[in-house]
């Protein structure tokens, strides 16, 4: 049964390592999707800081990963003098992450990255976000035809039309997502095709 993984990163690992309480071997993980599953095609949609780097979003659908990590390098290094320690780490934290973003493409995943935008609320203070929720509902539609099985980690209720969809024309649709925070809607949905991430933690922990 041909398999297509998607992966809603910021729902599914919210607040990272301290979130989850231990740290995923992606690499592990991607195997763990092919072995138990057979996927064959594993989407990953995140967000990711660009500190103004050039990226024409009407052009591609992706952070272009290599030249982002070059541009943050190369800021770094020309500008890192002029920068307070916080700025400084803040921005080296970043570039770790685009690495490893590097390092995913490498595993096998698909990655959908998306720049992350601040929000001004309402008490004044900024929000980073960057979602990525219709990029994954449209790369589930658009695929719909080259996949009989979907893999889908996330417990965000908005998907539930999407899913509803896939499901009344044949497809079976498992849900992996973090119990206490998928919504209530999509484990009644998924029923016994609800899996719970948290019982990963040994398969797919860093060691």
């Amino acid at each position: 049964m041909r398999t297509f993984a998607f992966i809603d990163a910021s729902n599914l690992f919210y607040g990272g390592e301290k979130s989850l309480g231990w740290k995923i071997d992606y690499q592990k993980f991607f195997e763990y999707l092919e072995d138990k599953y057979e996927v064959s095609t594993t989407f990953y949609f995140g967000g990711v800081e660009t500190h103004n780097f050039k990226h024409n979003y009407l052009e591609t659908e992706t952070v272009a990963i290599p030249e982002l990590e070059k541009y943050l390098f190369n800021l770094i290094r020309n500008e890192g003098k002029t920068l307070n320690e916080a700025d400084l780490l803040l921005l080296g934290r970043h570039l770790q992450r685009v690495r490893f973003y590097h390092k995913l493409s490498t595993f096998g995943y698909k990655l959908f990255l998306k720049p992350v935008k601040l929000y001004e609320q309402e008490d004044g203070t900024t929000k980073r976000k960057a979602n990525c929720d219709v990029d994954m509902a449209f790369h589930m539609m658009k695929e719909k035809d080259n996949f009989e099985r979907a893999v889908v980690l996330s417990g965000d209720g908005d998907f539930l039309p999407v899913l509803k969809y896939l499901k009344s024309i044949g497809k079976e649709v498992i849900i992996l997502g973090r119990g206490p925070r998928t919504a209530k809607e999509i484990k009644q949905f998924a029923g016994a095709n609800f899996r719970d991430f948290e019982y990963l933690r040994e398969l797919l922990k860093m060691v």
